[in-house]
Parts: C-alpha cells; sequence; structure tokens
C-alpha cells in the first residue's frame, strides 16, 4: 500500500463536525480523564467512531489515538403526573496522543 493510498477518516465539512460534538461532558470523572489524556464529548447518536475522531482532529487540531463510545438509555420519568420519557444520550471518549490536550474551558474560535 502506497503512502498516497492510506486510508484517512471521513472528509466533513464545518457544520457536520458540530452536529457530531453536542458539547463536552463536565463531570468528576470526566475531569479525572482529562489527567490521562482523554476527553468525554456528548455526541449524535447516529455517530460512528471514525466521524467522531474526524470531528475532534478537526475541530480541535490534535492527534487522536482512539474513540470508545457509550450509549446511555434514557430513564422513564415521570412529567406532571404522566409518564415520559428522557431521550437516549451517546458520550465518546476520545483518547488524545501523547503530550496532547483540549482546553475545554475555552470557546471553540
Amino acid at each position: 500500500m502506497s503512502d498516497t493510498a492510506k486510508k484517512k477518516g471521513p472528509a466533513l465539512s464545518r457544520e457536520a463536525m458540530y452536529t457530531i460534538i453536542r458539547s463536552p461532558v463536565i463531570t468528576e470523572k470526566a475531569t479525572l480523564l482529562s489527567e490521562k489524556g482523554q476527553t468525554v464529548f456528548r455526541v449524535a447518536i447516529d455517530a460512528t467512531k471514525p466521524e467522531i475522531k474526524a470531528a475532534v482532529e478537526g475541530l480541535f487540531n490534535v492527534k487522536v489515538m482512539a474513540v470508545n463510545t457509550v450509549v446511555t438509555k434514557g430513564k422513564t420519568k415521570r412529567f406532571k403526573g404522566r409518564p415520559g420519557r428522557r431521550s437516549d444520550v451517546k458520550k465518546a471518549y476520545v483518547k488524545l496522543a501523547e503530550g496532547q490536550s483540549i482546553d475545554i474551558s475555552t470557546g471553540l474560535a
């Protein structure tokens, strides 16, 4: 396989990147993971791992080593006395290359 024929992630527009990456997850567990070079994002429910990798690399200019995803099923709760259901949420745990980090406290330019 030649250098030009290497497999790359999907080409995404900036708008598509923002629809895939919804928001960062700011919790105690996510803060502890950031010390180990991982960042947690809430992502679109239909986003794939290669799409998430391409979006994070495109938005934050970092090298992504691995992406792990978790789908948290929505709870059944009561709203004004009637049963309802919260939406399912997909989270992506993104492992960054050694020495790289994403500063969540500052906004994207």
